[in-house]
């Protein structure tokens, strides 16, 4: 049996696949027609970004919007001024297009893998993606095709790039094992969008294995078997067969009310990035949408969206939701999020430094287009404002007043807005979880973040694997920052959410109950499964697990605890 982490949840059984890379080996030349030489490299990169938007339709059709905007952003990546520009300098200095392209990608490919964080790294693997794929296109390498994989394939890959994984038939792959990715790696999100089990970071999997193998890849376990004996293949049918009935099963919560086996109802919302997600949203019976993190409005282009625009955007999700709650976070750029023509100085440490608020109250008047185009959108549906990474008082108190300031401009042109909006913070700092009692006297809701607020208490990178055994929400202290967040925003009378991806863990969900959390926001995949999960818990029994577990010390005791009574 071979060991790797679990991406993506669920049981398949089929035949080996192996996405083999085609040579991309050249002689480096000498070129004298510079003037050519550029148009060529015009040319190729003209046909990768063709090929690549039309992969990213398949994937927003296969998987949706996020995933899409993977692909998306490998156009903005190649069409980047300084990339292309020095590319072309390299062309004028001699290099043919190959050389130049190789060196540039191999320089930021170095820089990104060089970093501490997985969502920086995970930009190496975009950047060999682009250098492979217009590298193809130079030599006129043929690429990687598995859309036309049979049915009951696992796809076997050192890496599985964005650009293979668009042509999947996700009916045809039984699942996907890699040598590299971790759970917030590229392969791991289109893997879980797709509903395929898989395994990523097996060492050497990809030369361990032949075509026509058969394995077993257990996605819930992070577990491979090769070549399995009938016993064992009858016994992962049967897994798989009851983890695909529970599946099914789940279609009875639909049209159901969130709420637990005592009586207490929540509101179950849906994180979304795009308006169109929001048809997701309603399609997986969510209740609203707890996040709609509005920086892929900023990404997906080469200048700031005006105000008109984000208006339209919030204004579609709105419609689409027919009046249900909406919470649109502002903008949250910085950390891993770097927008090219907002000219972000690099940082040593970007997740420690100018991002999301902090950015935003120092450019007032791209903070106040974007305030105003969410106030003309709460005349549409119940819409609700959310500061991001707040740490103190003053940055709630002055994203409240500019607040206050675009409303009034709203009033003197006699444009229409909820004056009742309401104006909430998301927790996903210590600082604020410190504070909640103070900031929940000034904030009309919370939203608890909990990939950040993780990582921020522990001081690790979940993707950094020397710590990466620290980042769990269910840490002893993350749970008493979260518990504390909780109690404070109940004790002042203010709704608490959580669109973090432990609301959607059911270890955790037994204690969010106990804390007091009032609305939960997951993917809409989750949806149902959480909605379930909720409705074999009473109140009581929630506050008993809630009690042992605040007497453990470790990771280790809590997971082992909850994992024999959930």
């Amino acid at each position: 049996m071979l060991h790797g982490t679990a991406a993506s949840e669920g049981i398949g059984i089929g035949k080996v696949m192996l996405i083999e890379e085609h040579s991309l080996e050249y002689t480096p030349r000498t070129v004298t027609d510079t003037e050519a030489e550029s148009q060529r490299f015009k040319t190729a990169v003209d046909a990768f970004c063709y090929n690549t938007e039309k992969q990213a339709e398949n994937l927003r059709s296969s998987a949706g919007e996020k995933e899409a905007e993977i692909l998306a952003g490998h156009i903005q990546i190649i069409r980047d001024p300084y990339l292309s520009g020095e590319i072309e300098k390299l062309i004028a200095d001699g290099q043919c297009a190959e050389s130049a392209l190789e060196h540039m990608c191999d320089m930021f490919i170095a820089m990104f893998s060089a970093a501490d964080d997985e969502l920086t790294k995970q930009r190496a693997a975009d950047v060999r993606d682009i250098k492979s794929g217009v590298l193809g296109i130079l030599l006129g390498v043929n690429e990687i095709k598995v859309s036309d994989a049979p049915k009951g394939t696992v796809l076997v890959a050192r890496e599985l790039t964005p650009s293979v994984t668009a042509g999947i038939v996700k009916e045809n792959i039984a699942g996907i094992i890699t040598e590299t990715g971790g759970t917030t790696s590229h392969s791991a999100i289109l893997a879980r969008a797709l509903e395929i089990p898989a395994v990523l970071s097996v060492e050497g999997v990809a030369s361990s294995l032949k075509n026509g193998d058969t394995v077993v890849v257990d996605g819930s376990e992070g577990a491979v078997i090769v070549n399995p004996d009938d016993n064992t293949v009858a016994e992962y049918s049967k897994k798989r067969d009851a983890f695909l009935a529970e599946r099914k099963e789940l279609e009875n919560y639909r049209g159901r009310e969130t709420k637990s086996a005592s009586g207490e109802v929540y509101e179950l919302f849906c994180n979304i990035g795009k308006p169109e997600d929001a048809v997701k949203a309603v399609d997986a019976d969510g209740e609203g949408v707890g996040l709609f993190r509005t920086e892929f409005l900023f990404m997906d282009r080469t200048s700031i969206p005006t105000e008109d625009e984000q208006y339209e955007a919030y204004k579609k999700a709105a419609l689409i939701l027919k009046g249900k709650s909406l919470i649109i976070r502002t903008l949250d750029i910085g950390g891993d999020k770097d927008i090219p023509y907002l000219g972000l100085e690099k940082e040593e440490n970007p997740f420690m430094g100018f991002r999301a608020i902090r950015y935003c109250l120092k450019n007032r008047e791209l903070f106040k287009s974007q305030i105003k185009a969410i106030l003309r959108a709460s005349a549409f549906c119940d819409i609700k404002i959310m500061f991001p990474l707040i740490t103190t008082m003053d940055e709630l108190r002055e994203g409240k007043k500019l607040v206050a300031e675009c409303k009034a401009d709203l009033r003197n042109m006699g444009i229409n807005f909820n004056e009742n909006i309401q104006v909430g913070v998301m927790v996903e700092t210590a600082s604020a979880a410190v504070i909640a009692d103070m900031l929940a006297k000034e904030a009309d809701f919370f939203s608890i973040g909990t990939n950040d607020l993780t990582g921020y208490t522990m001081a690790c990178d979940r993707g950094n694997n020397d710590v990466s055994y620290l980042y769990s929400p269910l840490q002893p202290s993350v749970l008493r920052m979260i518990k504390r967040t909780i109690e404070c925003g109940v004790q002042n009378g203010i709704s608490v959410g959580m669109c973090g991806e432990a609301a959607a863990n059911k270890l955790m969900i037994p204690l969010l109950i106990s804390f007091g959390l009032t609305e939960f926001s997951v993917s809409a995949p989750s949806v149902l499964n959480v909605r379930k999960i909720i409705s074999t818990w009473t109140k009581e029994e929630a506050d008993k697990v809630t009690a042992k577990v605040l007497e453990m010390s470790t990771q280790q005791e809590i997971v082992e605890y909850l994992k024999s009574v959930v």
